[in-house]
């Protein structure tokens, strides 16, 4: 292969190969790319090339390194419409997807200061901070901090909280999600998130803080959740 393509750089001629690939179908989700030396050879240039290659097709999304396994083609995004109440595992459900919630830690702590104003709290008042990882079909997709107010939910800890919080607050507390107030921007994965999704620090990714109401219009919680830049989109149909 030539370095260039007209102006086009050749790691730009094989990012345009490999998601060509992708888009044929010969690369299908889930699917392993040869290693970075096999593609060395492939394309008959240098490890940094192929580098540089696989980062802009990370960026754009169609792939996604795992920890000492190589790169694998992204499965197509999960889709949220933040007007439509629901939860993350029936949101998989619904697109056929297998969703799975593991509780990393639980704890009963002063309310971090940038939660405090949302919950309506006083310095040094006490929530439950959870902390989660949402898996659809076995890939971590989101860290999820989940800031629940004991006075609601007295003794949440001492339920599994492995599954859907939503399921939790029905069956234990006869509180149901009602509306919520949803921010979203795209921001970098920080060290916690990144640890919890086995990414790397600084990776692309979409922030959502949520403020979820009960049924009687109270506050019920305050949500942070990073979600993997590859993993969701957001859609919104106003017809």
């Amino acid at each position: 292969m030539k370095e260039h393509q007209g102006d086009m750089p050749h790691y730009l001629q094989i990012k345009d190969q490999l998601q060509a690939r992708i888009t044929r179908g010969a690369l299908q989700a889930g699917d392993k790319l040869p290693s970075e030396r096999e593609l060395c050879a492939i394309f008959s240039t240098t490890r940094v090339t192929i580098r540089e290659s696989l980062a802009q097709l990370e960026a754009t999304g169609a792939i996604y390194r795992a920890d000492r396994r190589g790169w694998f083609v992204t499965p197509e995004r999960l889709w949220l419409d933040p007007t439509q109440n629901t939860n993350f595992h029936r949101l998989c459900q619904e697109q056929g997807r297998t969703p799975r919630t593991a509780l990393l830690s639980g704890e009963k702590t002063t309310v971090p200061l940038d939660v405090m104003q949302p919950l309506a709290l006083e310095p040094f008042d006490q929530v439950y901070l959870l902390r989660r990882v949402r898996y659809a079909d076995g890939r971590a997709i989101c860290y999820c901090e989940n800031h629940c107010l004991p006075q609601r939910v007295p003794e949440l800890l001492s339920h599994d909280l492995n599954g859907s919080l939503t399921e939790v607050y029905q069956q234990h507390y006869s509180l149901i999600y009602s509306n919520m107030h949803l921010s979203f921007y795209p921001t970098a994965l920080p060290y916690r998130a990144a640890n919890a999704l086995g990414a790397m620090v600084g990776l692309p990714a979409l922030l959502l803080r949520r403020l979820n109401y009960d049924q009687h219009g109270r506050i019920l919680d305050f949500d942070i959740e990073y979600w993997r830049h590859d993993s969701l989109r957001i859609e919104v149909d106003t017809l």
